[in-house]
C-alpha cells in the first residue's frame, strides 16, 4: 500500500516552520482507495507570501485542529504504507518532525515521484509537478493546495506503476533500506542505553575531547541517523564515546547546543564556525519627517534596531511588520513606486507616501512597532517543557541574550521573580541566542513568556 502525501507549510525548512495543510491519498497499487485532508493550525503567524501562493489565510486556520489533535489518526493512516511524494524529502521531513514533536517516531519507506519520473518517463524538459501533469494529461484541481497536488501526484504515481516494466519502483524501495552500522568504538550496549528523549548529545574522541555537538528530539534516533547509509568515515572512526544532556524543551536544546559549540569549537561542527554576514533593520528620519525603515548589513557605524542571520530572514520579518502595522511599503524600502505605493489602493497603506497621512500619525505606528521588537532592553523569562512531568524549564534572557536557565518544580510558586531567578544556572552570553529568541517570540506563544522588567 502507498500513501501519497502533499503538505502546505509556513515556510521552506522543517526545523523552523510548521504544516498548515496535509492531504493523503491511499493507493493500493491498482488504484486510489482512500483520501484524507485537513487544514492544520500552526499556532503562529502565517507569512503573507504563503497566503498569496496557497490561498490559505490565518483566518482559515483559526478553527483548524493543531497537529497534536490529528497526530494519532494520521499516524494510523500512514503506518505500514510506503510514503510517496513529489520531492519526497520536503514533505517527509515536515511530517517526521511534526510526529516527533508528539513523541512519535515515524520512519517509513520512501518513494519520490520526481526521481521515478526521470527514470520511467525520460526526456521531459522539466519534472515539476505542473509540467509533468500537463505532459501526462493529468489535470490538477487546486494547484498549491494539499489535496489538489496530492491527488494529481497519485494519478501520476498510477501511471508510473503501469509504465514500470523493468522494476524501477521495487528496486528503488529496496535501495531505501539503509543499514545502520555503529561506530567501531561504540558498543551495542552503549547505543541501547541512549535515551529516546529531547536534548543535546556529544561525540568524544579517544582522549575524551568533544568533536561534535548536536541536538535532537530523540537522541537515540538521531545518533542512529548519523550512521545510516553514507556516514562520514572520519567522524565514524574517531568516535570513542557519546554523552548527552537532556533538556525536555526543543527550544532549550537549540540554545544549549549553540553554547556548547561556541565553548568547545568541535572539529565537526563547521557550519557555526564560518563567519557569516549579519543583517539588520535600520531607521532614519527623512526630510518630510517620516521615520524610514530599511534592511542592510550590520557592522557599520549605525546601530541596527535588531539583527538577523540572513537577508531573507530580515526581509520576511520587515514584510510581516509592515503588514501588521499598516506601514507604507515605499517608506520601508520594499517598493520603489514613483508616486503612491501599490498598497495604497488596496488599503494596506494609509497614504503617508502621497501626503494623505501626517508624519506624526505615521510615526506613532512605526514607534509602536519598534517598541514591540526591542526586546534587548527587557528581562524575559520563558517557561518550557521540562525533562519530567513534574518539572518545567525556566529560560532567562537579558539584553536579548540567554543569561541563565534551569529546571523548577511545577508546584513552586515564588512570591517574587527574583526567587526563581536565583535557582537558575548563569551562562556566558552567546550572540546567536538573540536570533533564536526573536524567532521564538514571533511564534506568539505568549502564555510561556514573562517580561520581568524593561
Amino acid at each position: 500500500m502507498y500513501a501519497i502525501v502533499d503538505i502546505e507549510t509556513t515556510g521552506g525548512f522543517s526545523a523552523d516552520n510548521r504544516i498548515i495543510e496535509i492531504a493523503v491519498v491511499i493507493h493500493d497499487g491498482s488504484g486510489i482507495v482512500d483520501e484524507y485532508q485537513t487544514l492544520v493550525n500552526p499556532n503562529r503567524m502565517l507569512p503573507g507570501f504563503i497566503t498569496g501562493l496557497t490561498g490559505i489565510s490565518s483566518e482559515m486556520l483559526e478553527g483548524a485542529p493543531a497537529f497534536s489533535e490529528i497526530a494519532e489518526e494520521l499516524f494510523a493512516l500512514l503506518e505500514g504504507k510506503v510514503f510517496v511524494a513529489h520531492n519526497v524529502n520536503f514533505d517527509y521531513n515536515f511530517v517526521k518532525a511534526a510526529f516527533a514533536l508528539e513523541g512519535m517516531a515515524y520512519h517509513p519507506a520512501l518513494l519520490c515521484t520526481v526521481r521515478l519520473s526521470r527514470r520511467i518517463f525520460p526526456g521531459y524538459r522539466s519534472y515539476s509537478l505542473g509540467t509533468l501533469c500537463d505532459q501526462r494529461g493529468i489535470q490538477i484541481r487546486g494547484r498549491h493546495r494539499a489535496m489538489g497536488d496530492a491527488y494529481a501526484t497519485a494519478l501520476l504515481f498510477g501511471q508510473l506503476l503501469a509504465a514500470d516494466t523493468v522494476g524501477v519502483i521495487p528496486t528503488s524501495l529496496k535501495g531505501k533500506k539503509k543499514e545502520t552500522t555503529l561506530p567501531p568504538h561504540i558498543s551495542p550496549e552503549k547505543y541501547a542505553r541512549l535515551p529516546e528523549e529531547t536534548g543535546v548529545y556529544f561525540f568524544h574522541d579517544q582522549q575524551g575531547r568533544i568533536i561534535y555537538v548536536g541536538k535532537a528530539l530523540n537522541i537515540k534516533s538521531r545518533f542512529k541517523g548519523h550512521f545510516s547509509g553514507k556516514a562520514k568515515i572520519d567522524l565514524k572512526t574517531e568516535i570513542h564515546d557519546v554523552s548527552y544532556e537532556l533538556t525536555g524543551s526543543e527550544f532549550l536544546a537549540l540554545l544549549v547546543e549553540t553554547m556548547e559549540i561556541k565553548k568547545h569549537w568541535p572539529k565537526y561542527n563547521r557550519a557555526m564556525k564560518v563567519k557569516s554576514t549579519r543583517w539588520g533593520l535600520f531607521t532614519y528620519l527623512d526630510q518630510g519627517g517620516f521615520i524610514r525603515l530599511g534592511i542592510g548589513k550590520s557592522g557599520g557605524m549605525q546601530e541596527s534596531v535588531c539583527s538577523f542571520n540572513t537577508h531573507a530572514e530580515a526581509w520576511h520579518f520587515l514584510l510581516a511588520e509592515v503588514k501588521n502595522h499598516k506601514l507604507c511599503p515605499k517608506l520601508c524600502g520594499i517598493q520603489k513606486a514613483v508616486a503612491a505605493c501599490y498598497d495604497r489602493q488596496q488599503g494596506g497603506c494609509r497614504g503617508a507616501c502621497e501626503g494623505a497621512e501626517s508624519p506624526e500619525l505615521y510615526n506613532e505606528r512605526v514607534n509602536a512597532m519598534l517598541e514591540a521588537i526591542r526586546f534587548d532592553e527587557k528581562v524575559i523569562l520563558i517557561k518550557e517543557k521540562g525533562r519530567a512531568e513534574e518539572e518545567e524549564a525556566a529560560i532567562l534572557f537579558e539584553k536579548g541574550l540567554l543569561s541563565a536557565f534551569g529546571y523548577i518544580d511545577k508546584c513552586f510558586a515564588p512570591s517574587r521573580p527574583e526567587e526563581l531567578i536565583e535557582l537558575l544556572k548563569p551562562v556566558k552570553p552567546v550572540p546567536e541566542t538573540s536570533y533564536f529568541l526573536r524567532a521564538y517570540l514571533e511564534r506568539g506563544q505568549n502564555k510561556n513568556i514573562y517580561y520581568l522588567s524593561s
